[in-house]
């Protein structure tokens, strides 16, 4: 192992990660393995491209030095990221599989029990037929999971990087809020959000920012096209800031012009079960208790809505396709995996179909700590709400004030002032 300091972690960190999977790789009676996804060949290494759909393996034996397979032009990730030594880089004319089974035999590894990742993305089943058929002489056994194990709880020095990641991810959203008004583009928001969030030292994220407004705020994952936003419409707003692949992402809500009694309840009520998660939430919990915890308090709701998936997933290193961890873990109903320290979560309590035709949210990132559970984040929570009025330049947001008068869309109970402090956090 290279010893360098200029990696996105101390040398020690990769040590330790790489001593701790040996371990796992000794448990399950294997001579080494084979690893093929992304983020997790980042996570050992600190190597990472965005030409990971060319086939990319990281060879860990259980008693000799580590060896990369890359395409011949990623050779260079190697050389110039990470602690790795041994590099057998195939050209655009060779057979990449075909590679890994002569560094195998190269390294007296071809006849002794290899594991690898069945369910990686970037190891489809016709390049896992041929390795079958080739590498007759070893075994060959699924180690799915293996690395992940060691990702889903984060180191002190991850939970730092992560810090960093939500900085870019508030710059972002607050961007985003405030260019969310009646008559500019779902693109022209989107523009806003990625501009602050990459001039805030944000890198490019898994997924772009989505960005849906009125009725299109019921379409699952949809990203910004061009639709304008109509007055007494409102945005929905989900991001995620990156920082050296790892992420923190968020949700907020935006609304142009008054704050009907269902927004309003739909907005306290997603409030009420991050208060309640922040107060009664810690290390000893299945994320079957977590997820139970906030599906029952959203829905419990009279504005017709529902939380129509997992209340949660855990969040850090991803590539696109996604930003998030949740094939690792999920916070979903009959799950018995124990919360520990070091566990990181994308907490979404949002709220699909309000008066049958809204999605309205508010998230937030969380880690676990000995004692409970600390947000990445300092963003105000309420709904930004914007003035009807075109020609207004107030920014108002639905925090009560005791002055302003009720009428039929602002019930006497709570009222809308300035959220200009709220920007400024």
């Amino acid at each position: 192992m290279k010893n360098r300091d200029d990696m996105t972690f101390a040398p020690e960190e990769y040590q330790e990660r790489l001593a701790a999977l040996r371990v796992r790789i000794a448990e399950r009676c294997l001579d080494a393995v084979v690893i093929t996804d992304p983020e997790n060949i980042m996570y050992l290494t600190d190597y990472q491209t965005t030409g990971y759909s060319y086939f990319q393996a990281l060879i860990v034996p259980l008693d000799q030095e580590p060896i990369m397979i890359t395409r011949a032009l990623e050779e260079s990730n190697v050389i110039e990221r990470t602690w790795v030594e041994h590099s057998r880089p195939y050209p655009d004319t060779g057979d990449a599989i075909q590679m890994l089974v002569e560094t195998l035999r190269e390294f007296n590894l071809s006849n002794k029990r290899i594991g690898y990742e069945r369910n990686s993305y970037f190891f489809p089943a016709y390049q896992q037929d041929f390795i079958h058929t080739t590498l007759t002489e070893g075994k060959l056994l699924d180690c799915f999971g293996i690395v992940e194990e060691g990702r889903i709880c984060k180191s002190a020095a991850e939970i730092e990087l992560m810090k960093k990641a939500a900085f870019a991810t508030e710059v972002g959203m607050k961007a985003g809020l405030e260019a969310a008004v009646a008559g500019v583009s779902e693109n022209e928001i989107g523009a806003a959000i990625s501009a602050a969030m990459f001039r805030a030292g944000g890198e490019a994220p898994a997924v772009m920012p989505y960005v849906t407004s009125g009725p299109r705020t019921m379409i699952g994952h949809a990203t910004w096209e061009g639709r304008i936003v109509g007055p007494n419409e409102h945005v929905f707003i989900e991001m995620s800031g990156c920082f050296r692949r790892y992420h923190t992402a968020m949700m907020r809500t935006v609304v142009n012009g008054p704050l009907n009694d269902s927004m309003y309840k739909a907005q306290e009520l997603m409030k009420v079960a991050l208060e309640t998660l922040h107060g009664y939430v810690q290390p000893g919990m299945t994320v079957s208790d977590v997820d139970n915890l906030v599906r029952n308090i959203i829905s419990h709701n009279d504005v017709g809505a529902r939380l129509i998936t997992r209340s949660g997933y855990s969040i850090g290193i991803a590539f696109p396709p996604s930003w998030d961890e949740g094939y690792i873990c999920s916070l979903k109903q009959g799950d018995s995996t124990v919360l520990r320290k070091g566990m990181t979560f994308h907490i979404i309590p949002w709220m699909w179909g309000v008066d049958g035709n809204k999605t309205c949210g508010i998230s937030d990132t969380i880690y676990v700590t000995d004692t409970g559970i600390e947000s990445f984040f300092t963003l105000d929570k309420d709904f930004v709400v914007h003035p009807s009025a075109a020609n207004s330049s107030e920014i108002l947001t639905s925090k009560p004030s005791r002055k302003s008068q009720p009428t039929k869309e602002q019930p006497a109970d709570r009222n809308i002032v300035n959220v200009q402090e709220a920007k400024d956090v």
